[in-house]
């Protein structure tokens, strides 16, 4: 196979334009309110398998992104999915990424209750004032939390981004929230990851720019 040269300032640009040409080649058009998002993933991880598991609810990119624009206060489950968001982008519209499951005060209740530091990190996302996007890539144990505290508290978060993965309580944990009338981007099936998540959030911010928003 023959080495192509490509400037660095234009890799990403070559890459989606290969995504592109070998979705055509398979038959499959994406939504257009959607594809700049599922491009994103497939970029990520050279899995075309998004193309027909991510799922989106009604209105959701631009759902999340209102919310994004109302200074919306994402909460992760890992400080991988955290550190590739892109914290300069998020910030122009007044909104913030944080993670708390390295907070000690949330191992020792997570210990304490024999839960899982997801669990209890998901709590305390839900006590917060502002909106609540829970951008989800590992803990599918955080998906099930949000879930309990929708249907017996009727608290929820404004949005969730599930694409934990693996292999245990996974699926299950993402047809607990599209089966919610939860606004979500979830991945059906056991892929997706910490790379994924932030990859979701990523296209979400580069759509606003290139919206002019």
């Amino acid at each position: 196979m023959d080495i192509e040269y490509v400037a660095p300032a234009e890799i990403e640009k070559r890459s989606m334009e290969i995504i592109e040409g070998e979705l055509t080649a398979r038959g499959i058009r994406l939504p257009a309110e959607n594809a700049d998002i599922i491009r994103r993933c497939i970029h990520t991880t050279a899995d075309f398998d998004y193309a027909e598991t991510l799922c989106f609810s009604e209105g959701a990119a631009a759902e999340c992104r209102r919310l994004i624009r109302k200074g919306a206060l994402l909460v992760t489950d890992t400080n991988m999915a955290l550190a590739g968001i892109n914290k300069r982008e998020l910030e122009k519209y007044g909104s913030r990424a944080v993670c708390f499951m390295a907070d000690e005060e949330v191992a020792r209740e997570a210990a304490a209750r024999g839960v899982t530091r997801a669990s209890v990190s998901m709590e305390r996302a839900m006590k917060r004032e502002e909106p609540v996007i829970c951008v989800i890539g590992n803990a599918p144990t955080a998906l099930i939390t949000l879930r309990e505290l929708a249907d017996r508290n009727n608290c929820r978060p404004s949005f969730v981004i599930g694409v934990p993965v693996g292999f245990v309580n996974v699926e299950a944990a993402k047809e607990l929230i599209l089966s919610s009338d939860i606004p979500h981007i979830v991945n059906r099936g056991r892929k997706g990851g910490s790379t994924v998540a932030a990859a979701i959030c990523n296209a979400l911010l580069y759509g606003m720019r290139e919206e002019g928003a």
